[in-house]
Formats: structure tokens, C-alpha cells, sequence
């Protein structure tokens, strides 16, 4: 069965992005003709998610405006204005909007990829597949490092030959990238603090009980962190997308 429900964080300042996000939503920025959010959108329709939940904060009532437009997916808004809850308050409060017996996708609202092979499920799709709540926290979307734009060419993790995930340390084997998008249960953070947190918290206390995994991502990884890095990700697109 398709994962239907899912949320996208996307209540950032994007200091990084400055002078662009004193204006604009760093969600909002466009990249290749097309705002930042809505790859991850479209991704998750494809998918077959039907409601999706975004947080918002910086720009709020530009980021809901832009989300009235959206199509095809039931969008609830977690508004931050008054505030921020950082990665992990931010989703624990969001996902309390969705059905917390089903599994949900989570996405980040600025990092995307493009080239998916058109003949092989999507990205998600096999993701949302890879994980097993009997054995898993979460499983997340990874890529090698070779196979990104615009990163800092620092690997999060290591993946076992078992796909089981462990913070990466020099020398380690299979070096990989979280590539800004996972699988888990709502109830997984049913005992999450009112106060902001780091999602880390949690991948931390999963890779301790051996239940983080990952999945590699089909395609190439954009991410899009301050202003210089809009044309490498718009090169990259040109080449991998030439008539889009």
C-alpha cells in the first residue's frame, strides 16, 4: 500500500540564503523555473500522497499563499509564526495532523533531486517500501556524496551491507549523505518535548537500537544553500532535464 500522508519542514529562516530570503521564503526561491517546495511536493504526489502538512515561520503568509495554490493534495498548514520549533518540535507538532497508525513521509521543503530513472519505481516509492515498523525508527533517503550539488562534502552516515545506518567516522566503509527525506511512524515521537529540539535526538537513539536504514536515492541530489549555489543547481538541471 502507497504511503498517503506526509509532512515538509519548511519553517527555516534561510539565513544562509540572505539577501534573497529577507523577501522571499527560502522554500519560495526559484530554482530551474520552479519554487524549491514544490520538487518535494510533486514528488510526493507522484508518490501517491494525498495530505501533506508544512510548517511555516519566516514569511508564513507568503509560504500560505503559496500553498492555497497547490493541487491535487490536501495541504494543512503548522503555523510556527509565534515560534520555532527547530527540525524536531517542528515535525513532532505537525505530525499530530495526520493519522499516527500510519506510517508518514517527511521531506525538507529545500533539498530535492532530479534524473529518477522513468522505467524503476521513485524514489519514495521504494522508501516507502524499505521500511518495516517492526524493525525500524525510520528509513531514510541517502545518496553518495559523488552524486550531489551544492552539499559541503561532509557524509552523514555509513550504511551496512543490511542498509542499517551508523554516524559516519573517517575510514568508515559506504559513506553516505541524508538526502532530506524519510519514512517513520507518528507515534514515534509521541514522547517528544513541547520544546524546540534537533530531530538528531532521535537518529541518534535509533542508530543505539540499530533501527535507523537508509535507502539510496535513484537519480542526482540538489541542495541549494546560499545564493552562488542557484546556478550549479540550474546547470545541473539544464543537463539532466534538457527540455524541461
Amino acid at each position: 500500500m502507497p504511503i498517503t500522508q506526509a509532512m515538509v519542514l519548511a519553517a527555516g529562516l534561510g539565513t544562509r540564503m540572505r539577501p534573497i530570503t529577507e523577501k522571499t521564503p527560502k522554500p519560495l526561491v526559484q530554482i530551474g523555473g520552479k519554487a524549491m517546495i514544490d520538487y518535494a511536493l510533486d514528488a510526493l504526489r507522484e508518490a501517491g500522497v494525498t495530505t501533506v502538512v508544512v510548517n511555516v515561520h519566516h514569511h508564513a503568509d507568503q509560504m500560505e499563499r503559496h500553498l492555497g495554490t497547490v493541487e491535487g493534495l490536501d495541504v494543512i498548514i503548522s503555523d510556527e509564526r509565534e515560534r520555532l520549533m527547530d527540525s524536531g518540535g517542528g515535525l513532532a507538532r505537525g505530525l499530530r495532523y495526520l493519522n499516527s497508525e500510519a506510517p508518514a513521509l517527511v521531506m525538507n521543503a529545500d533539498l530535492f533531486w532530479i534524473g529518477e530513472p522513468k522505467d524503476h519505481p521513485s524514489n519514495l516509492v521504494r522508501l516507502g517500501r524499505r521500511f518495516n515498523a517492526a524493525t525500524m525508527d525510520m528509513a531514510m533517503l541517502c545518496v553518495e556524496e559523488s552524486r550531489t550539488t551544492g552539499h559541503n562534502g561532509k557524509n552523514d552516515f555509513s550504511m551496512a551491507a543490511d542498509g542499517a545506518l551508523t554516524r559516519f567516522r573517517a575510514g568508515d566503509p559506504d559513506p553516505v549523505v541524508y538526502a532530506g527525506a524519510l519514512v517513520m511512524m507518528p507515534t514515534l515521537l509521541s514522547d517528544a518535548p513541547e520544546e524546540p529540539f534537533n530531530l538528531n535526538i532521535y537518529f541518534d537513539r535509533a542508530i543505539a537500537a540499530r533501527r535507523l536504514f537508509g535507502e539510496r536515492l535513484n537519480g542526482h541530489w540538489l541542495t541549494v544553500g546560499t545564493p552562488d549555489a542557484i546556478a550549479p543547481a540550474e546547470a545541473m538541471i539544464r543537463r539532466a532535464l534538457p527540455e524541461g
